[in-house]
């Protein structure tokens, strides 16, 4: 099954179950990046993840945006440097920006 349809799963869900979470999508890359456009994550409103928008090094910090985005209700459009030198000296090896949108899912 394709990683998208998983999310959108998942996504189905949290609404069932009516718990709160968050989609965050990859909507800009520029220059070399792990994850394209349209690569999405879900965040639900106990931590739970499901997808991927980086090749890991984001997911972290984007569910802490998420969880700020399902207290707030408002989106938040983050750009993400990946450049070696700044993204904590792990050398990560795509020195691209990411830009991820993170929406609330009522």
């Amino acid at each position: 099954m394709q990683e998208n349809a998983l999310v959108y799963k998942a996504l189905a869900k949290t609404k069932e179950i009516q718990k709160k979470s968050a989609l965050a999508t990859v909507v800009r890359v520029f220059g070399s990046a792990y994850r394209r456009e349209g690569a999405k994550m879900l965040i639900d409103e106990d931590e739970n993840r499901t997808g991927m928008i980086s090749g890991g090094c984001l997911e972290s910090d984007v569910a802490e945006v998420a969880k700020q985005v399902i207290e707030s209700g408002t989106p938040v459009l983050k750009m993400y440097d990946m450049d070696e030198d700044l993204v904590w000296g792990l050398g990560l090896g795509c020195p691209g920006k990411v830009e991820i949108y993170i929406e609330p899912v009522s």
